[in-house]
Order: structure tokens, then C-alpha cells, then sequence
């Protein structure tokens, strides 16, 4: 990609693009050390006035009430795709389709049929793809990682994390709705997973139990995943009250707490065996707590150097965690409208 800055279109115009806008305009003066300018070039909707003002909001040129126009459009280097995951399928596919990068909100898709579409479209038209998992492009959890992998705490015995908000949520409210893809697993349960998972791997199998609601969506979830290696994962979300959100890692010689808001750290302590706790704290310089940047940074850097998928969030990655995510479902009776079963692709690595 040339010098200039990354051209952006954003498809959806809900809370989660308004913010993901704003970390790119505070981004957009970073042309340097930081990687290539950001420029949010045009903004899609299927209400035309909810595209006008997100435009005017944020001093972007073109706004469309449809999403094909912005697939089309071909000064949009990447499009980042905030729409409801049940939609995503649908939105990201048609970007690929027509030629554009695309970075695509969490949970990737409803299910990992869906997931391996959109790897499979994206290799097709040889355009770069990646989950917006910006708590593994968080420089504090990637300094987490790395301890982990040179052994700081030796080998990984045990991951807690749990992430819950306290509702209760109308029967009417998209995290109760099934035609959305509602409940806390996909909505909240995907960091707890993505966590561990980014630490220990695809997990060899999973048990798992859940609180229904009336409408068949789960309230809460809590699911253990194991490995041949002997590690254990235990983990917990919730939309019927809120969690301390906290994770922890425990191996054979020490173990890491990481305080409340886990996904997005300001701190997180090393216990190692024999040595005074140590406290890892956020570089002030990378910016507020929960900032989006860093993930549109790493699509940035990636698209300057021609690659196709992140190594910070592989698309095996991504697809490892929807084969759990449909493997927990499977065992909690979790349906959404559409499909036959919770897992949507033969050959799960999960028994």
C-alpha cells in the first residue's frame, strides 16, 4: 500500500461504530511511529439519515443509505463492519465480494458455518480479514501473553475469567432476542473464551451448563473447557447480573491476576514463586483504557505490508473460538432462528 493514510468506510452507524470512529479521528494525525493516517472516507446505513448524521457527526465525505454502494466503493481501502452479528455474514461477505479488506466486529458471526464463509470469501478474492478482538491487540494483554509463552509462570495449569452485566434487559431488548443472536455468550462469553483460548489454544473438550430465558436465549452460561495438557479453563457470562470481570492464570510456578475488565486492562499483577509481587501497568502513551486504536492500528500496519490476516488475531484463531462458542451452545440447547444445531460445520476439534 502507498504512503498515504488508510482509507476507511464504516458499515452500521450504532454505538460501537460511533466509538470505533472516534478512536480512528484521534488516530488520524498518527502517520508515523504509530503507522499510517487513518481517514474515514464514507459511512453506510440502511437508514439514509442515520448516515447523514453519523457523517456529519465525524467530517466524513460520502454517507450511503444502502451497504452495497459502500462495498463498491473503491476509494475505501478497508471497511470495518459493525452491524448486529447476525448480520455480519451478510455485510462482510458482500465487502469481500466486491474487493474490499474488511475488519469485522466480535463475535465474528452467529455461528462457525458462517465464520468459515467468510475466511473461504476472503481467500477467494485474496482481501485481508480479521475479527475485531481488540483485546488481542491490546498492548497489555500482549505483554500478558508473552510472559506467559517465555514461562514466567511455568506451564499453564488454570484461566478464570468472567465478564456479566446486571440487566435485567426487557424480553424485547436485543440481548433477549433470538432473531439477534441474543444472550450473554455471544455478546459477553466470547472475551472469557477468547481469553483463554489465546493463552492455551483450541480447547480438546467442553462442558458447559446455562439459565435460559423464556425466549430460549441463555441469562448466564458457565462453561470448562480442558486440554490433553491438563489445563483447565473455567469460565462465566452473564446478562442477569454483574461480574467482578476479572481474569486469572495459574501455572506451576506462579499465576497473573488481571483486575476488573480483563479485555481491557490498565494493570494486572505477576505472582511468581519466591519473588515479590510485580505490577505491569498501561503505558499512559497508548492511549484510554478500552481504546479501539490498537486493533485499527495492527489492520493499518498489516495492510501496509501486503498481509492478509493479523498474526496478533489469525483467522484459525478466530474460527478455534466460534468452534467453541457453537460446541457450548450444542450443550445448553442454545437455537437461533435458521439453523438446524449450535454447530454448523463438521470436523469441530471439540468432542
Amino acid at each position: 500500500m502507498a504512503e498515504r493514510g488508510v482509507r476507511w468506510g464504516i458499515l452500521a452507524t450504532g454505538g460501537i461504530a460511533a466509538a470505533f470512529a472516534a478512536d480512528l479521528v484521534a488516530t488520524s494525525g498518527a502517520g508515523s511511529a504509530a503507522g499510517p493516517a487513518a481517514e474515514i472516507v464514507a459511512v453506510a446505513s440502511r437508514r439514509p439519515e442515520s448516515a447523514r448524521a453519523f457523517a456529519e457527526r465525524f467530517g466524513v465525505a460520502r454517507a450511503y443509505g444502502d451497504w452495497e454502494s459502500l462495498a463498491a466503493d473503491e476509494d475505501v481501502d478497508v471497511v470495518y463492519v459493525a452491524t448486529p452479528h447476525t448480520a455480519h455474514r451478510t455485510a462482510a461477505g458482500l465487502c469481500l465480494t466486491a474487493g474490499r479488506n474488511v475488519l469485522c466486529e466480535k463475535p465474528f458471526t452467529l455461528n462457525l458455518r458462517e465464520a468459515e464463509e467468510l475466511v473461504a470469501l476472503a481467500r477467494e478474492h485474496d482481501r485481508f480479514l480479521m475479527e475485531a478482538m481488540w483485546m488481542y491487540c491490546d498492548p497489555l494483554v500482549r505483554r500478558l501473553k508473552a510472559l506467559v509463552d517465555d514461562g514466567a509462570i511455568g506451564e499453564v495449569r488454570t484461566v478464570q475469567a468472567d465478564f456479566g452485566l446486571a440487566g435485567p434487559f426487557a424480553a424485547e431488548h436485543r440481548l433477549r432476542d433470538p432473531a439477534l443472536g441474543g444472550g450473554a455468550l455471544l455478546d459477553l462469553g466470547v472475551y472469557p473464551v477468547s481469553f483463554a483460548q489465546l493463552l492455551l489454544g483450541e480447547p480438546d473438550g467442553v462442558a458447559a451448563s446455562a439459565v435460559l430465558s423464556p425466549e430460549g436465549v441463555d441469562l448466564q452460561t458457565g462453561a470448562v473447557l480442558s486440554w490433553d495438557s491438563g489445563a483447565l479453563a473455567s469460565l462465566h457470562c452473564s446478562i442477569d447480573g454483574a461480574t467482578a470481570a476479572t481474569a486469572s492464570v495459574t501455572g506451576s510456578r506462579g499465576r497473573i491476576d488481571v483486575p476488573s475488565g480483563f479485555f481491557h486492562p490498565d494493570r494486572f499483577v505477576l505472582h511468581r514463586d519466591g519473588r515479590d509481587p510485580e505490577e505491569f501497568a498501561a503505558d499512559p502513551a497508548d492511549g484510554p483504557r478500552g481504546s479501539m486504536r490498537h486493533e485499527a492500528r495492527e489492520v493499518m500496519r498489516a495492510l501496509r505490508a501486503g498481509e492478509k490476516e493479523s498474526p496478533l488475531v489469525p483467522l484459525e484463531g478466530t474460527l478455534a473460538v466460534m468452534r467453541t462458542l457453537d460446541a457450548v451452545r450444542e450443550r445448553t440447547g442454545v437455537r437461533y432462528p435458521g439453523e438446524t444445531g449450535a454447530r454448523q460445520s463438521g470436523g469441530s476439534g471439540v468432542p
